[in-house]
């Protein structure tokens, strides 16, 4: 039989044809004969400001002995906690505490009836401070108000409601920086249809948008104006305020507040999707960017996702690898490429702005 015989296939009729299995199951293996690096350690001493505790029952020893490993010399643990579920955060790490900063939650209980709640507020703060917080976070607020603090949300209060302001202002007296997480990346708020490069992650964390919830834009907004409103209060917009589509939003913030930073967190799996971009906005902001890793243990997770965690972040950042994919951690499809930042700026990010904000 010659070449001009051999007819194609049906569509269809060849196993692992676009037909027959589910993008959702598209697992694309890189055939680029390229440099692999493994970074398992940081190049610098790291502070890791964007970590979280889901689960009470796991071994902090052995999670020290994964930050040992990579070079993590302290890590924030945002509890989003008040009350008793803080003190027990508290207690389960006290014996660590050169190794972890931990910090609390605002509670919101009252907050829509209750003329005196903020009294309570603040006085729940400062005994949350004077047993050992020394910060506030992850505070959250994807549309429908500021969700993420126990025991009680305050659904329905935005980070620049004015009812905010006296909490906002006392976190300034005590030196206590917020960490605050608004919206999501734009993905989660496009349409769910082929042209949405980022659905396979963006439809497990989809916004449907209903009335009486901010979009995008505005929530930045809220952002702003409680920055603005509050230029003693240090702020941290997480996860690069979910602007990774445009980071240029969150720059102009950043060149008009120097109250405002922001950390990496959960976003290199974004950015590193557009690397020259990518590291020409961190070379220009790098006096204000937070290395976060976003880790929590919980039960669902084995603990050997910290370290994996750990080893992609520093990749993307350290290496000039190429066309990289990371399936088991992330859920886009896209390739990532390494970011291979300058000394100076990995020392920044990674622990000199740190030190700056927790002084």
């Amino acid at each position: 039989m010659e070449l001009k015989d051999i007819k194609p296939a049906p569509l269809g009729d060849v196993p692992g044809s676009p037909e027959n299995f589910k993008l959702n199951d598209f697992r694309p293996v890189s055939v680029f004969n390229t440099p692999i690096t493994r970074v398992t350690k940081a190049r610098f001493p790291v502070t890791d400001m964007h970590a979280h505790a889901w689960d009470l029952h796991y071994d902090i020893g052995e999670w020290v002995d994964r930050m040992n490993a990579a070079n993590i010399e302290k890590t924030i643990v945002l509890s989003f906690e008040t009350g008793e579920k803080f003190n027990a955060i508290f207690h389960h790490y006290k014996n660590y505490n050169t190794r972890f900063s931990l910090w609390c939650g605002f509670d919101y209980t009252g907050f829509n009836k209750d003329p005196n709640w903020t009294d309570n507020a603040i006085h729940e703060l400062r005994r949350c401070k004077s047993l050992g917080a020394e910060g506030v976070g992850e505070l959250g607020d994807k549309g429908i108000g500021e969700y993420y603090s126990s025991p009680v949300p305050g659904i329905g209060m935005h980070i620049n409601d004015e009812r905010m302001d006296p909490l906002l202002e006392e976190c300034g007296r005590l030196n206590m920086p917020i960490s605050i997480h608004v919206a999501d990346p734009i993905w989660m708020y496009l349409p769910m249809d082929i042209h949405n490069d980022g659905m396979m992650n963006a439809y497990n964390w989809r916004i449907e948008m209903k009335e009486g919830m901010l979009n995008h834009g505005e929530l930045l907004k809220t952002l702003e104006h409680a920055v603005q409103k509050h230029p003693d209060t240090i702020f941290i917009a997480c996860h690069f305020a979910n602007c990774t589509h445009d980071l240029q939003i969150l720059g102009s913030m950043l060149e008009k507040y120097n109250n405002l930073y922001t950390d990496i967190s959960s976003r290199l799996k974004e950015i590193a999707t557009v690397p020259r971009y990518a590291k020409a906005f961190i070379e220009k902001y790098q006096d204000r960017l937070l290395f976060g890793s976003d880790v929590g243990y919980d039960t669902t997770k084995p603990m050997k996702y910290s370290t994996d965690i750990y080893e992609i972040s520093f990749r993307l950042l350290e290496s000039a690898d190429e066309h990289i994919y990371e399936h088991n951690l992330f859920k886009y499809h896209w390739p990532l490429y390494g970011l291979e930042l300058k000394d100076e700026v990995l020392k920044k990010l990674y622990s000199e702005n740190a030190k700056k904000i927790l002084m």
